[in-house]
């Protein structure tokens, strides 16, 4: 399924609800950076069912909240165009995703990155040692998170070892 085209149908319909003006509750921006930060986890690590299954409930989640405030907003025509859209999306396949290619400044070219926040279960320090554990490069931005950058396959590790880490922590 592609996942990163549906999220983006999704947030261009919190966007035309935005430009009318309309509040999106809280539930719904959080559901859609968690749906955000699970498909890029799936990327790293595809054999993660758990990650699907929660890729799919927040999802699932928008679509539901979306379509039908969508339907009173903007009316039938819109839903259904928006609708169609996201049929077509979930008949891609990975392969057919490309990720936005977003400029960091003070990153090489070459280097792949993720930002990392820290919370209780994973502090900046236990962080950075897995970024050096993992061959990477890393710099404390100014919001608080921690951006690492290196090789691609190194990313994914990192990300690998941190959401391994945090199961753990979690299961505590």
């Amino acid at each position: 399924m592609g996942y990163l085209d549906v999220w983006r149908i999704l947030e261009e319909i919190v966007a035309d609800f935005r430009k009318r003006g309309r509040e999106i509750p809280v539930e719904v921006m959080n559901d859609l950076k968690s749906a955000r930060t699970m498909i890029r986890i799936l990327s790293a690590d595809s054999n993660r069912e758990d990650t699907v299954q929660k890729i799919e409930e927040y999802i699932g989640s928008l679509e539901l909240y979306l379509v039908s405030e969508g339907q009173k907003q903007f009316g039938t025509e819109y839903v259904d165009e928006k609708l169609k859209r996201l049929s077509e999306a979930r008949g891609k396949t990975s392969e057919e995703e490309v990720e936005e290619v977003r400029f960091v400044f003070g990153v090489p070219r070459e280097h792949k990155w993720v930002r990392a926040r820290p919370t209780a279960e994973l502090s900046l320090e236990k962080l950075k040692l897995l970024a050096g554990e993992s061959r990477l490069s890393h710099k404390i931005q100014n919001d608080g998170t921690l951006l690492v950058h290196g090789k691609d396959e190194d990313i994914k590790g990192f990300v690998k070892k941190m959401t391994t880490k945090y199961e753990l922590e979690t299961e505590k």
